[in-house]
């Protein structure tokens, strides 16, 4: 006997044609066959106003891969703190009370939250879960109000344990919290003052894009390979979470030493003082390609000798594994890390390449030396250890299953009751 199909609504932020991972999600799930409804707002991440391809035709965007996407007004991102402020409050509101009229009548099995920052994105799922009689799943991908203190977005303490009130408030009336490494779970239980039974606290973590986890071969139109000197690849956001300075330094260290090229893919913050140092100190070796759609990115690393991830070091972010760590393990290249914690873990456990510490500009020259040094033959045996494990422990059908079996089982527990 088949198995029914389930009816999921996913709360998110942020949707297509916005690049996110949630996107892969809601597609694999109508391509098995379930009906699925995505509540969002409008897309305008990362650029901080509202998409002209959506602004000139809104009606285009309202269905993907045959799910329905159902849109709330909000404000844009804007380019100022406050906007940020206001974006976050003008989404949870909207969504949680215009979102709920435009959903009204409608059923579901399960509600699913993307939940990147901000975290009140869970707040419209809750209500809707209540409205719906539905299980809530909400996937944290970021700690709150930690990830704050640590970007230095709040630094007040008065201001920082409100926040933690309402993540209190928000974890223990949520029936699941998907965490998306195994650091998270000390400081999620941290804010859950109702007994949490272990099947409410569940290990589900990242997987990289489709372009990433294909074994077809890519060909890059942004860089092409060279075989007479090592080429390191860092790809993401230029922002000061990712200790930019140190990786010119080490850039600088090796200048001289050996044939190392560092290719830099990416915008934010540090994007224009990475333009400024590379031009003032003279670094040759250091290639700024700015940013580029995602489609690009699986070229960019084939051409790569060595992808490097790269984090301050704090409580927060030892936590955390990038989502870059598992796009860079399915490409199946070595692997660079100047980073502490969880992600160098996943580094060391899977092969796939050295890790230094966070910040040491000496030891991420030193890695990247030995790295250089290294014959082909255990280079692409690092690569292939690394996409193994990738196809191990994060591979998209995987994990897309086994949230599947969470939503069936969630379905079940509440018919019984």
């Amino acid at each position: 006997m088949p198995e029914s199909k389930l009816r999921i609504l996913v709360v998110t932020q942020y949707f297509w044609p916005e690049n996110m991972r949630i996107n892969d999600l809601v597609r694999d799930f109508t391509e098995k066959g379930h009906s699925v409804t995505v509540l969002t707002g409008l897309p305008n991440y990362p650029e901080g106003k509202v998409f002209e391809e959506y602004k000139a035709s809104p009606d285009r965007f309202n269905e993907y891969f045959g799910a329905k996407v159902v849109r709330v007004p909000m404000l844009a991102r804007g380019k100022r703190s406050i906007n940020l402020v206001l974006n976050y409050f003008s989404f949870f509101t909207s969504a949680s009370t215009i979102g709920a009229y435009k959903l009204r009548g409608e059923k579901f099995d399960a509600v699913f939250v993307y939940a990147v920052s901000p975290i009140m994105a869970a707040i419209p799922a809750l209500v809707m879960g209540r409205l719906k009689k539905a299980p809530v799943f909400v996937w944290v991908l970021d700690l709150w109000p930690e990830t704050l203190r640590a970007v230095g977005v709040l630094k007040n303490p008065v201001l920082l344990s409100m926040v933690g009130k309402m993540v209190s408030w928000i974890y223990n009336r949520t029936d699941y919290l998907l965490l998306q490494s195994h650091g998270f779970f000390e400081n999620v239980k941290k804010y859950c003052t109702k007994d949490i039974t272990p099947q409410r606290l569940v290990y589900f973590p990242s997987w990289a894009e489709d372009d990433f986890s294909s074994s077809a071969t890519h060909h890059s139109t942004l860089l092409a390979r060279d075989d007479t000197v090592f080429t390191v690849v860092f790809a993401g956001n230029l922002g000061e979470a990712q200790d930019l300075p140190a990786v010119l330094d080490a850039a600088e260290q090796l200048r001289d030493k050996v044939a190392v090229r560092w290719v830099i893919v990416g915008d934010g913050r540090m994007s224009e003082w990475m333009s400024q140092q590379v031009h003032s100190r003279g670094l040759n070796n250091v290639l700024l390609l700015g940013r580029h759609p995602l489609e690009e990115m699986p070229g960019l690393f084939a051409s790569a000798d060595a992808l490097l991830v790269s984090l301050k070091t704090n409580d927060v972010f030892e936590k955390t594994i990038p989502g870059k760590v598992q796009a860079y393990l399915a490409s199946g290249r070595p692997l660079l890390g100047m980073i502490n914690g969880e992600a160098a873990r996943v580094i060391g456990d899977s092969g796939a390449g050295f890790t230094c510490a966070s910040g040491d500009a000496s030891g991420l020259a030193n890695i990247t030396l030995a790295l250089a040094k290294t014959d082909a033959v255990e280079l692409k045996a690092m690569g292939q250890s690394g996409r193994q494990y990738y196809l191990s422990n994060y591979s998209k059908p995987l994990l897309l299953a086994r949230l599947e079996d969470l939503f069936r089982n969630a379905t079940l527990r509440k018919a019984t009751r």
